[in-house]
């Protein structure tokens, strides 16, 4: 698509900006009054929102900011990030740009095979954050019998998924890798699970091939489905079905980048860098410029589409461990290639200069000394790893936690 016809699409977004004191403030500092004429001028003079700009100003101006664009009786939903790394961000939309991302998520799931007259469990809390909501709807736009795992355990939701013969779950990845651990608990027989795919989100390692490969073993075959999105933006990605492991774009709703995360230049084709958003449908509150925080490969084209690899990390997590870089997916990689390592938690200890990564994992002796061998070959790093019992290290519904420092 012509740069020229994505700067168009920008212009609604542009409008709605205007209307937000947020923004208006930030482009007048930066001396920028109309729409720039192209896209390179748009990325040059427009200055990056970060997340820290959206709490601060939610922080100055209780209790939604000033990023709103509409009189707030117009706002009929709100929702809020899970605060992991900072408080929690309050999300406002108006009936249409509910719509519009709820129109997305229909794309995400017809893209994963999702057709009317299939049963889908939703294995969420269903708590204050955002994509629950959006899949849920999306689902009965679709056709599909929903059932909301809402306020349920992982032992009812497992037999509301074999009872009602639930043909795609959806959940994290995480979630997903567990449920057969509790099925197994329980002596509940998942060779009768009716489930053809999953669709994860809410946490990189859903394109990862090691993760896949787990949950299609765990799932009798079921297609693993990957999607990311994030509460002040909606959904962003869908799995390209010719091309698993690969997230495309929905390209009628974000225009994006892919900077570097130090200089904020933009990266060449086939290098890593920090997924930038500009919203284009969701103009009850837009983003210009969003730094999103996720890492990802840059394809070739022009205005960035396509993203091999999925999500690679995010740029707050990599950590430098006797001087190489180290990042939770590539070590979730690594993990899920042993099929007999069941939970596990990284602990980095950052007591004296020389910092160091140990691994707890729930495996055998054997198993864990391998996984050690694993990944001093792919990351030229010796870390200790610890056997300890099945059942000794937390799980997780929603976002893992894996990583703890010292």
């Amino acid at each position: 698509m012509a740069s020229d016809d994505i700067l168009s699409r920008v212009g609604p977004a542009w409008a709605a900006a205007s209307r937000s004191p947020f923004h208006q403030e930030r482009l007048d500092r930066a001396g920028v009054r109309d729409l720039p004429a192209s896209v390179a001028e748009f990325q040059r003079r427009v200055p990056f929102t970060r997340k820290s700009d959206l709490v601060a100003d939610q922080a100055a101006h209780p209790p939604y900011g000033r990023v709103l664009t509409e009189p707030l009786p117009r706002y009929t939903r709100c929702h809020q990030t899970s605060g992991t790394t900072g408080a929690p961000l309050r999300w406002l939309d108006t009936p249409e740009s509910w719509d519009a991302m709820v129109q997305d998520w229909v794309d995400v799931l017809r893209a994963a095979g999702v057709v009317p007259g299939d049963r889908i469990l939703f294995a969420f809390s269903f708590g204050p954050f955002l994509g629950f909501w959006l899949a849920f709807e999306a689902a009965q736009r679709i056709g599909a019998l929903c059932f909301a795992g809402g306020g349920m355990g992982s032992s009812v939701r497992l037999r509301v998924l074999l009872e009602n013969e639930c043909t795609v779950l959806c959940c994290t990845p995480t979630y997903a890798l567990h449920l057969p651990e509790v099925a197994r608990a329980d002596g509940l027989n998942l060779e009768s699970a009716r489930v053809r795919r999953i669709v994860v989100a809410g946490e990189p390692g859903g394109s990862l091939p090691a993760v896949r490969a787990r949950l299609a073993s765990l799932w009798n075959g079921a297609q693993v489905f990957d999607h990311h999105g994030m509460t002040e933006t909606g959904p962003v990605t869908l799995e390209d079905p010719a091309a698993p492991g690969t997230l495309q774009l929905l390209k009628n709703s974000f225009l994006a980048e892919v900077v570097h995360p130090e200089t904020g230049q933009p990266v060449a084709p086939g290098d890593t860098g920090e997924l930038i958003l500009t919203t284009l449908r969701r103009l009850g509150s837009p983003l210009l410029r969003y730094r999103t925080g996720d890492l990802v490969r840059r394809d070739s084209a022009p205005i960035p589409q396509r993203f091999p690899g999925g999500i690679l990390g995010r740029v707050d997590d990599m950590v430098i461990v006797r001087g190489v870089n180290v990042y939770p997916s590539a070590l979730d990689e690594i993990v899920r290639s042993i099929p007999e390592v069941g939970e596990y938690r990284a602990t980095l200890d950052t007591r004296s200069s020389l910092v160091e990564l140990g691994l707890e994992v729930e495996a055998s002796e054997t198993a864990a000394a391998e996984l050690s061998r694993r990944i001093q070959r792919s990351l030229s790093l010796r870390v200790p790893v610890q056997s300890v019992g099945t059942g000794t290290l937390p799980r997780f519904e929603l976002k893992a936690r894996r990583w703890r420092r010292l």
